[in-house]
C-alpha cells in the first residue's frame, strides 16, 4: 500500500528524519528539486523486537526496494538495497519528484507484519564531505575539501534561489491573467445587464403605447 505525504517540502542541504512503517508497505516522500542537482539518500531499517520493545537493527534478510520518479512517470532510480544503504539520483528537470520505499525480503524469509522504523537522510551536493574530510592527507588537502564543499551549498542555494524565482514569476503570471479574466467577465456582465435593462424598459414602454397607457 503506498502513503503519501511523510514530507512535501523544498530540499535543504541535509533533511534527516525516520518514520514506521509495516513490512511491504511501500511510503512515498514528494520532494520539490531544482534542476540538474545530486540527491544522495542515506537509509537504515530497523525492525521492533516484541520482547524487548524495542526497535533492534536487523537480520541480513531484509532489504529497502527504492523507486524515484518524477510527475512525468519517468524512473530515475529502481533498486533493491540491504537493510541499510546509499542512493543517488540526479534530477535533469526541476519540480517535484516522488521518492518510494518499500521492505522487502532479499532471502527466502517472511518478516510479515513486523512494524519497522526506517531512518532516511536527504543530502544535496556533489560529494561527501565526512567521507572526503576523513581521507584528507593533511591539512591544506582538508581545508580545500572544506572550501569545495562551501563552494558547492553556495551553488545549489543559488540554484534554489533561482527556482524559486521562476516559481514565483509563474505564478504571478497566472494571477494576473486569472485577475484579468476575472475583470473582462466582470465587465461583460455589467454591460449584459444595462442591455437586459434597456430592452425590459424599452418592451415595457412598447407596451404601454400599445395599451394607450402613454
Amino acid at each position: 500500500m503506498r502513503t503519501w505525504g511523510l514530507l512535501s517540502a523544498w530540499v535543504s542541504l541535509s533533511v534527516a528524519f525516520y518514520f514506521h512503517a509495516g513490512e511491504r508497505e511501500e511510503r512515498c516522500l514528494i520532494e520539490d528539486i531544482p534542476g540538474d542537482t545530486l540527491i544522495t539518500g542515506v537509509f537504515k531499517v530497523q525492525q521492533w523486537d516484541t520482547r524487548r520493545h524495542d526497535f533492534l537493527d536487523l537480520a541480513p534478510g531484509l532489504g529497502m526496494f527504492v523507486t524515484v520518479t518524477t510527475y512525468n512517470d519517468e524512473v530515475l532510480l529502481s533498486k533493491l538495497y540491504g537493510p541499510q544503504g546509499t542512493f543517488y539520483f540526479t534530477s535533469h528537470l526541476p519540480g517535484e519528484h516522488i521518492i518510494c520505499l518499500e521492505s522487502n525480503s532479499t532471502r527466502l524469509v517472511s518478516f510479515s507484519g513486523s512494524q519497522l522504523r526506517i531512518h532516511l537522510d536527504i543530502r544535496v551536493g556533489e560529494h561527501d564531505l565526512d567521507a572526503a574530510i576523513m581521507q584528507a592527507k593533511d591539512k591544506v588537502k582538508e581545508v580545500s575539501f572544506k572550501l569545495e564543499h562551501l563552494l558547492e551549498q553556495v551553488q545549489h542555494i543559488v540554484k534554489e534561489q533561482n527556482y524559486q524565482r521562476d516559481r514565483e514569476e509563474q505564478f504571478r503570471t497566472a494571477s494576473e491573467d486569472t485577475n484579468s479574466n476575472v475583470l473582462c467577465w466582470a465587465f461583460m456582465q455589467t454591460l449584459l445587464l444595462v442591455a437586459v435593462g434597456i430592452f425590459q424598459v424599452k418592451r415595457l414602454k412598447d407596451f404601454f403605447i400599445a395599451k394607450k397607457l402613454v
